[in-house]
């Protein structure tokens, strides 16, 4: 997983509230596999219209939001069912961050998982960087992870909270099997004193 530190990137409103998984990647498309048409699922069914073409209505189909890194959201982004599915969706078409005032729980643990930072914040802060975002496009923001802080354009940078040991695996690229592998040697240990108190059990039988 591609460790994040700090990212500076064109920062895309998306202010609806309760924005579901099967929204950001409908169902249909959870058994493709994950490849380089990935990213034309993200959010497909606005996106595109029946006939295949993009809709002119949809925010990232705007020019000054093309190669947006950071989307800003709203309450309950990620709500829904569980699939990991969405996160990929999200990260395959290039967004490293995620800034609402609330995620679903299981959209945001997988988010981590996948080097996709969901940054909480109040929401009248994000109201205010949607603004920026949407009256000052194409603007740039910053995700300071290291710092744990977000800067706008016109604005003071604003804190913000991250559990330490998600902090730790997003600045390290680690996912769970990373984190897993670091315990090997005590695993080892374990097994090897395992074997000598319950000999027993290996014994092979003539």
């Amino acid at each position: 997983m591609e460790p994040f530190t700090r990212l500076t990137a064109v920062a895309v409103p998306f202010g609806q509230s309760n924005v579901n998984t099967d929204t950001i990647l409908p169902a249909r498309f959870m058994r493709r596999p994950r490849d380089e048409r990935y990213p034309d699922y993200l959010f497909h069914d606005r996106r595109f219209l029946p006939d295949g073409s993009e809709n002119p209505d949809f925010v990232l189909n705007r020019r000054v939001y093309r190669g947006a890194r950071i989307l800003i959201g709203d309450t309950n982004f990620g709500c829904g069912s569980s699939r990991e599915t969405a996160v990929y969706a999200l990260r395959d078409y290039g967004f490293h961050a995620l800034i609402a005032p609330s995620f679903g729980d299981i959209f945001a643990a997988n988010c981590i998982r996948n080097g996709l930072l969901p940054v909480r914040l109040e929401g009248d802060v994000v109201a205010g960087l949607r603004d920026i975002a949407a009256s000052a496009a194409p603007a740039e923001m910053t995700v300071d992870l290291e710092a744990q802080r977000v800067l706008a354009p016109g604005r003071a940078a604003v804190g913000f909270d991250i559990d330490p040991f998600d902090k730790e695996c997003l600045l390290g690229g680690l996912d769970d099997i990373d984190v897993t592998l670091r315990g090997e040697a005590a695993v080892a240990r374990f097994e090897a004193g395992y074997r000598r108190e319950f000999a027993w059990l290996y014994r092979r039988s003539r």
